[in-house]
């Protein structure tokens, strides 16, 4: 009996990694383009010091390349539905990108720190529209459900961070201006791609309003779960946007660190994230998850100064447990909410992404005043809350708990 339990477990996986793989066309045009996009957050990364320095710019400055991405990237999240409810899905990934393409290359162009930092804004216009909409229609059109489409959705996720320190920096040690204009070349590429194997997505039946996604924040899971992803979301965009400043490496070297952090970004969110949900249920596997990031967190904030082998070290595992939580935190928020998944989405990335949004620049502020320790305990503490959010809204959460979990 127990041996035919174990045959009918391991058969199960194997038919899911079989769905996983055999999609439609359009849902391949999507991800690969998800990948290009996704690149960008990384990007800049390797770059960081020497923007700083041709720009003569603080790291808090330069931190703000993070921040006004991500601020408006959380705000058009809210008008991302109301947009592609009337052009259509396809319509609007491909105003993203044309967006992106666009402030990108304004981007590499930019003859001051101000300059950069506003031409970012407009690059998280592009991103917020191609994103949440990107997810969408991979969840619309995925053979295999919404959690199949999540996972490849996350994989590109990784995979973009994986490429984007890497592609920052092999053009980044030639010259620093060379990522942006990589990046615009991309997203053509990926423009192009989308504008060819991705069929007219129809529109949908009801048309989002803009007070929508706000007003799906008042599902009690749906707000737990934003609320949640905030706080994790500082502690995320601490490691990315500030461990550059402390490894002391030039662009290749942070460029190999967070190709490796990516690399295990990707891994984890596709292979392992399933199976320790499977395993422990959705609100035990994050708690858990959350509460190992805690513990980097404080490492890297006894590390910070001390042992940059530790802070590396430090770095690459974080994004094990990382790739871990974007997949139960975006499986959790598009299964507990009542709202259309589209609209759920836009209210939990309004909220997480402000949490991009603050940790970058205050990560830097901090460590000017207090120094690195205390931006990473700031941050240990932050994911902390975060994880007190899941334990204390459990209750609001069930409807995604798997039975008997």
């Amino acid at each position: 009996m127990a041996d035919s339990t174990a045959r009918d477990g391991v058969s199960t996986v194997s038919k899911e990694k079989q769905s996983m793989l055999k999609q439609p066309m359009a849902v391949w045009a999507v991800a690969g383009a998800s990948v290009f996009a996704f690149m960008g957050i990384g990007l800049v990364d390797p770059i960081l010091p020497a923007i700083a320095e041709n720009l003569s710019a603080t790291p808090s400055q330069v931190s703000l390349l993070f921040t006004s991405y991500f601020l408006v990237t959380a705000i058009a999240m809210l008008v991302t539905g109301f947009v592609s409810s009337r052009l259509g899905g396809k319509r609007t990934l491909l105003l993203g990108l044309g967006i992106i393409v666009i402030f990108a290359t304004l981007s590499g162009l930019s003859g001051s720190v101000d300059a950069l930092v506003g031409f970012r804004a407009g690059w998280g216009l592009g991103n917020a529209l191609f994103v949440a909409t990107a997810l969408a229609v991979m969840v619309g059109v995925a053979s295999g459900g919404a959690a199949t489409a999540i996972i490849l959705y996350e994989a590109a996720l990784g995979l973009g961070l994986s490429l984007g320190p890497l592609m920052g920096a092999m053009l980044g040690a030639w010259q620093w201006r060379a990522p942006f204009f990589g990046t615009a070349t991309a997203m053509a590429v990926a423009f192009i791609l989308l504008m060819v194997l991705l069929p007219k997505t129809p529109l949908p039946a009801t048309k989002t309003r803009l007070r929508d996604p706000l007003l799906a924040l008042g599902h009690k899971g749906l707000r737990t779960t934003a609320g949640s992803a905030l706080f994790y979301n500082y502690g995320f965009f601490t490691i990315l946007a500030f461990v550059p400043f402390i490894l002391g490496f030039d662009a290749y070297g942070i460029g190999a660190v967070f190709f490796s952090w990516g690399v295990a970004v990707a891994v984890f969110s596709v292979f392992v994230a399933p199976m320790v949900q499977r395993r422990f249920g959705p609100v035990r596997a994050l708690t858990g998850s959350l509460l190992g990031l805690v513990v980097i967190l404080a490492g890297l904030a006894l590390a910070a100064g001390h042992s940059v082998p530790a802070i590396v070290v430090l770095t690459v595992v974080s994004g094990a447990l990382l790739g871990i939580n974007n997949t139960l935190f975006t499986e959790m928020a598009m299964a507990v909410s009542d709202s259309p998944r589209p609209v759920a989405s836009a209210g939990y990335n309004f909220v997480r992404w402000m949490g991009g949004a603050l940790a970058p620049f205050l990560a830097a502020k901090i460590a000017e005043y207090s120094g690195a320790s205390t931006t990473f305990f700031v941050a240990a503490a932050m994911v902390l809350v975060s994880a007190a959010i899941i334990v204390g809204g459990r209750k609001f959460l069930t409807a995604h708990a798997p039975a008997g979990v």
